[in-house]
């Protein structure tokens, strides 16, 4: 018995539980045999509620991604118009660097249903289980300077905000400097890292983690008072499909506006979004700890700290702690 034929048999009974002793039945196996394959759908995302008397109830089932039926939804020029799909990788970041250095073009996806050791910013690791969220990585050729690699990060917050209060009308906001927040707790990680060549970015490779449809179940107790998903905080399941499509839309947009104009009109979409300017916070540099008032981003991508003296201090490199009482 395969995973796709209990699926199919919960499929004929819609939103209605269905006894051990029918599966059996229908299927022609043990009920433990049918015990494990629930087991496995678990795993890959399915959700059953269980009750001793009735059977089981499938009360979620992952919406696949498939890199064709993407390909259609996409409203882009480049950007998501060349899929590599994987269902397990350990990160998408290494598949895509090494595209990258075979020479793939700009907007190469590389998209998998679960990452097991997904990355985010100072090496932490993002929770990436399968069939819930949007891991992903970009492979990105910008024409430009090295110094502007940290815009591109800012760049890649704004795309993703924007596109999820459209599609959400969740209140979402960003934490400088590319933390997406909702009501005060994570749910992305956004991690660009770049090669150079001749004092020019030979190309940039842009990781998004996006947690989509995670139940509380899916965290570490230890993260539940940090992070959260659009499920959680919507209360109902979200196509991630459509937000993907949505996503890389807006991305090659602004993309193209920071080609064409700069950093300037991306900084003032930044300073919009945010929830941490004009509230006092510390920070955590190199050289110590800081505390001041965020108040916006210079055209190189750094923050402006006003310190308690009234003195401004642009940091490029530092770790932003909760906001101060």
């Amino acid at each position: 018995m395969s995973t796709e034929g209990l699926v199919q048999l919960f499929g004929r009974y819609p939103d209605q539980y269905v006894s051990g002793e029918l599966m059996s039945q229908e299927l022609g196996v043990s009920r433990t045999a049918i015990w494990k394959q629930i087991r496995k759908l678990e795993s890959a995302g399915y959700e059953f509620e269980a009750s001793t008397k009735l059977g089981y109830r499938l009360a979620y089932a992952p919406e696949k991604l498939d890199s064709e039926r993407l390909t259609d939804l996409m409203e882009t020029s480049r950007f998501g118009k060349k899929i590599s799909f994987h269902e397990q990788v350990k990160s998408t970041q290494d598949i895509a660097r090494e595209l990258a250095e075979s020479g793939a073009p700009e907007g190469q996806l590389v998209l998998a249903e679960e990452q097991l050791g997904g990355r985010g910013r100072m090496g932490r690791s993002w929770v990436s289980p399968q069939g819930k969220g949007l891991w992903m990585s970009m492979v990105m050729r910008p024409n430009v300077p090295i110094h502007c690699a940290p815009q591109l990060t800012l760049l890649t917050a704004v795309a993703l905000c924007r596109a999820l209060k459209r599609h959400t009308d969740l209140p979402i906001g960003i934490k400088w400097p590319n933390d997406l927040l909702v009501n005060g707790k994570k749910i992305s990680g956004i991690l660009l890292e770049s090669a150079a060549e001749d004092e020019r970015l030979k190309y940039i490779v842009a990781g998004v983690g996006l947690s989509v449809n995670l139940t509380e179940a899916d965290y570490p107790e230890e993260l539940l008072d940090k992070a959260t998903s659009l499920r959680i905080q919507a209360g109902r399941v979200w196509s991630r499909k459509a937000i993907m499509a949505a996503f890389l839309k807006e991305w090659e947009t602004l993309y193209d506006l920071f080609l064409q104009e700069g950093f300037r009109p991306i900084a003032s979409l930044w300073e919009s979004l945010s929830v941490t300017l004009g509230k006092p916070v510390r920070f955590i540099t190199p050289q110590g700890e800081l505390t001041g008032v965020p108040i916006g981003l210079e055209d190189s991508g750094a923050i402006r700290v006003q310190r308690e003296d009234g003195s401004v201090t642009a940091l490029f490199s530092a770790e932003m702690g909760e906001p101060l009482p």
